[in-house]
């Protein structure tokens, strides 16, 4: 399974503004205006995939019918119910149809209706079902060449479980290439397409990038934002269909509904990969389509930007560009900030009695309502004081060491240690523990009632 280490070539990153309302996001506004820097294009090397990286600023308006953020990590008390892992009745599902596989290759059809059987045979998986989540994040078969890759990649998948863990989503790990032609950075699809079959329990799948990070562990995704939509990405709706740039959206961190039209849409979209007889057609077909795409192979990104620019009217309303928080953030803007946002969110502490309570790190969530009482003017963009949501490394290749050109050794090592232990002082606090400097593994006992006033 290949993820991100070869696929850096195609992240792109935009700031967010802080003037979004993101303590109340918005509804999807297709007129938001977006003033854009030069972005810039470097390249660099990895198992012949070239990387790109890049940094775009933005300034986004925002209507003023907008979604509350405080009411969206509220536990619904239906999906609190423990589904039943011993009941498997035997009544005939899709499971038994001998037609019915896991691979790219075999159609399905009537998903909808199938999966929807299935949760009516067992019933304790209902409640709550719209809302659960399987993350799946993966990395290459063989060991890395890095000397530390394997380390660093431990860490990261490490930040991925605590973050599920915190908030009841279930996660898979895959290391396997399931379709040995579909390499690079189109390896993801078809362990996202076995997922759908074999977690009919599941509403959304969300791929997460081995070298991106959660760095806030307290923020949830606002899944009730979404709920017209069957796809999530990070992107802009202008830089797709106006300016035609494949960089009009990042593919290495999604949310895709686990539904028909998802099945479809995939079957689409892995339709210009390597594993088909058009891949160098496709190719030179999305470089004229995207003049700025530089590369002749064709890739997921631009495929999926092709999708949404060029059948419009057939996919297009039902996928979310989401650019008003950082669902996926570009780490260069990020880490320098992190120091700074850590003593921001002592002083709010020190100031709410409520937030230096001890408390189980089961019910962690509840705290995370209380604080966004005192984040709803915060922003979340460049500059705000809230902690990213999820910071990207990309260009940095944890596992092979080949980073770009434009980073130095320390820019990325450093920065992964700063993000990782950011992150994991959210999750050793709920232990006693915490790190006072981010560039050290060692940790200190937390006194009571810390940070005291």
């Amino acid at each position: 399974m290949v993820t991100s280490e070869l696929s850096d070539h195609h992240h792109h990153h935009q700031h967010i503004s802080n003037n979004s309302p993101m303590a109340k996001p918005i509804s999807r506004n297709k007129n938001s205006s977006i003033f854009l820097s030069d972005g810039c294009l470097f390249l660099g090397g990895a198992l012949s995939a070239l990387i790109l990286v890049w940094g775009f600023s933005s300034f986004t308006t925002f209507p003023n019918d907008t979604l509350n953020f405080e009411t969206l990590s509220q536990n619904d008390a239906a999906s609190s119910r423990t589904p039943d892992l011993t009941f498997d009745p035997p009544d005939k599902t899709f499971f038994d149809d001998p037609q019915m596989g896991y691979t790219m290759d075999k159609k399905v059809r009537n998903w909808d209706e199938k999966r929807e059987q299935w949760l009516k045979l067992h019933p304790s998986f209902s409640a709550g079902a719209k809302e659960r989540v399987l993350m799946i994040t993966g990395s290459q078969p063989e060991p890395c060449r890095n000397p530390i890759g394997d380390h660093l990649l431990l860490r990261f998948f490490k930040n991925k479980v605590d973050y599920c863990r915190l908030h009841g989503y279930d996660i898979l790990y895959n290391n396997a290439l399931l379709d040995p032609k579909m390499f690079a950075y189109w390896a993801k699809y078809p362990v996202v397409r076995a997922a759908m079959m074999a977690h009919p329990e599941a509403e959304w799948i969300w791929w997460v990038d081995s070298d991106a990070l959660f760095t806030d562990m307290e923020f949830k995704l606002p899944l009730e934002r979404y709920k017209g939509h069957n796809l999530v990405v990070h992107g802009w709706p202008h830089l797709i269909h106006e300016k035609r740039s494949w960089t009009g959206l990042n593919a290495g961190v999604f949310l895709i509904r686990n539904c028909q039209w998802s099945l479809d849409f995939m079957e689409s979209w892995a339709s210009m990969g390597p594993q088909t007889p058009n891949y160098e057609k496709w190719g030179k077909t999305l470089r004229s389509t995207f003049k700025d795409k530089f590369f002749p192979e064709s890739d997921d990104q631009t495929g999926l930007a092709y999708l949404i620019a060029i059948e419009k009217d057939k996919w297009a309303d039902r996928i979310y560009l989401e650019s008003d928080y950082y669902f996926e953030g570009y780490w260069k803007e990020i880490v320098g900030t992190l120091q700074n946002i850590s003593e921001k969110y002592k002083e709010m502490e020190k100031g709410v009695r409520r937030l230096r309570r001890r408390h189980a790190e089961k019910v962690s969530e509840s705290y995370g309502d209380i604080r966004e009482e005192y984040l709803k003017d915060a922003g979340f963009g460049k500059g705000s004081m809230r902690r990213p949501f999820i910071t990207h490394f990309t260009g940095c290749q944890p596992c092979s060491g080949k980073y770009n050109a434009m980073y130095s050794a320390d820019d990325c090592w450093n920065g992964m240690h700063k993000a990782l232990n950011f992150a994991d002082n959210q999750v050793m606090r709920n232990f006693g523990f915490h790190r006072s400097d981010l560039l050290l593994n060692s940790v200190s006992p937390l006194p009571y009632d810390y940070p005291h006033p």
